[in-house]
C-alpha cells in the first residue's frame, strides 16, 4: 500500500500511456495510479487493463461513458481517491508535459507542510518547452489575470500538475464544482485558496506533447476567461456556491 495516487485522466491517449505508466512505476517513491479514460475510441482503456495484468494492485482503471470534460474526470478520481483513503492525490498529464519524476517534488512539497502544491511554470521566470510565442503570452497573460481578479497570489493559477492533501478534498464541497475545462483548474486553487488552505508552488519545466493531439481549444479559453469573473462574483454575493 501507499500513501499517494496519481491521478491521469485520458481520451486518446494511446500513444503515451503505457510509457506514462511504467515511468510512475519507476519512480523512488511509490504511487498508485488511477487511470479516468472517457471512452477512448483508440484503445486506451485495452492498454491500461493489459497493464494491470503487470502492475495489479497498483493500476486502477475507470472509465466513463463518454467524453465528459477534464474537471469531472478529476472529481470522478478524486471521490474514488478519498473512499480509498489516500493521503496524498496527485492530477497529472498524461501525454508527459509533466515531468513525472516532479511528483515527489510536490509530494515532499505537502509532506513539508502545503496542504496544496502545484507544478508551476512561472514560479521562476517562464519555463515552458516548445509552445509557440504566442500559447506562452496567453497562458501567461491568463495567470496574471487571474491573480488580478481573485486576490490569489498563485503565479500559475491554470497548472494541471498538482498534489491535494486528502482534507483539502474532503473540505471542498466537490459537487458544487462549476467549470470542467481550463476553469476547473483556476476554481480548484480558488476554493482552497478561500478555504485558507496553504499552497505551495514548486518550479517545473513543462514540456508540450510530442505524440497524441493536444485538448485545448477556444471554448476551453472561453470558459477560462469568463469563468473567473463569475467565479469572483459568486464568491462575493453567493458565498453557498464556494463552501
Amino acid at each position: 500500500m501507499t500513501d499517494s495516487l496519481v491521478i491521469i485522466p485520458t481520451f486518446n491517449e494511446i500513444e503515451n500511456i503505457e510509457a506514462i505508466i511504467r515511468v510512475v512505476f519507476g519512480l523512488k517513491k511509490n504511487f498508485h495510479v488511477l487511470i479516468v479514460d472517457d471512452n477512448s475510441p483508440d484503445g486506451t482503456a485495452a492498454k491500461v487493463r493489459e497493464l494491470q495484468e503487470v502492475f495489479a494492485d497498483r493500476l486502477f482503471l475507470e472509465v466513463r461513458k463518454e467524453k465528459a470534460g477534464l474537471g469531472t474526470a478529476y472529481i470522478h478520481g478524486f471521490r474514488w481517491a478519498i473512499a480509498k483513503k489516500y493521503d496524498y492525490i496527485f492530477e497529472m498529464d498524461a501525454d508527459f508535459s509533466h515531468t513525472p519524476a516532479d511528483l515527489i517534488r510536490l509530494y515532499q512539497a505537502c509532506v513539508d507542510g502545503a496542504d496544496m502544491s502545484v507544478g508551476s511554470r512561472y514560479i521562476k521566470g517562464v519555463n515552458v518547452v516548445n509552445w509557440p510565442l504566442h500559447r506562452v503570452l496567453l497562458s501567461y497573460g491568463a495567470s496574471f489575470y487571474v491573480k488580478i481578479i481573485t486576490g490569489m497570489r498563485v503565479h500559475d493559477p491554470t497548472a494541471g500538475f498538482v498534489c491535494y492533501k486528502r482534507n483539502v478534498l474532503e473540505t471542498i464541497d466537490l459537487s458544487s464544482v462549476h467549470f470542467v475545462g481550463y476553469a476547473f483548474q483556476i476554481e480548484m486553487k480558488f476554493r482552497a485558496h478561500l478555504k485558507k488552505f496553504k499552497i505551495k508552488e514548486v518550479p517545473i519545466i513543462f514540456t508540450d506533447r510530442v505524440l497524441g493531439k493536444s485538448k485545448m481549444n477556444s471554448s476551453i479559453v472561453r470558459e477560462a476567461v469568463f469563468g473567473v469573473l463569475k467565479m469572483k462574483w459568486m464568491s462575493l454575493f453567493s458565498k453557498n456556491n464556494f463552501k
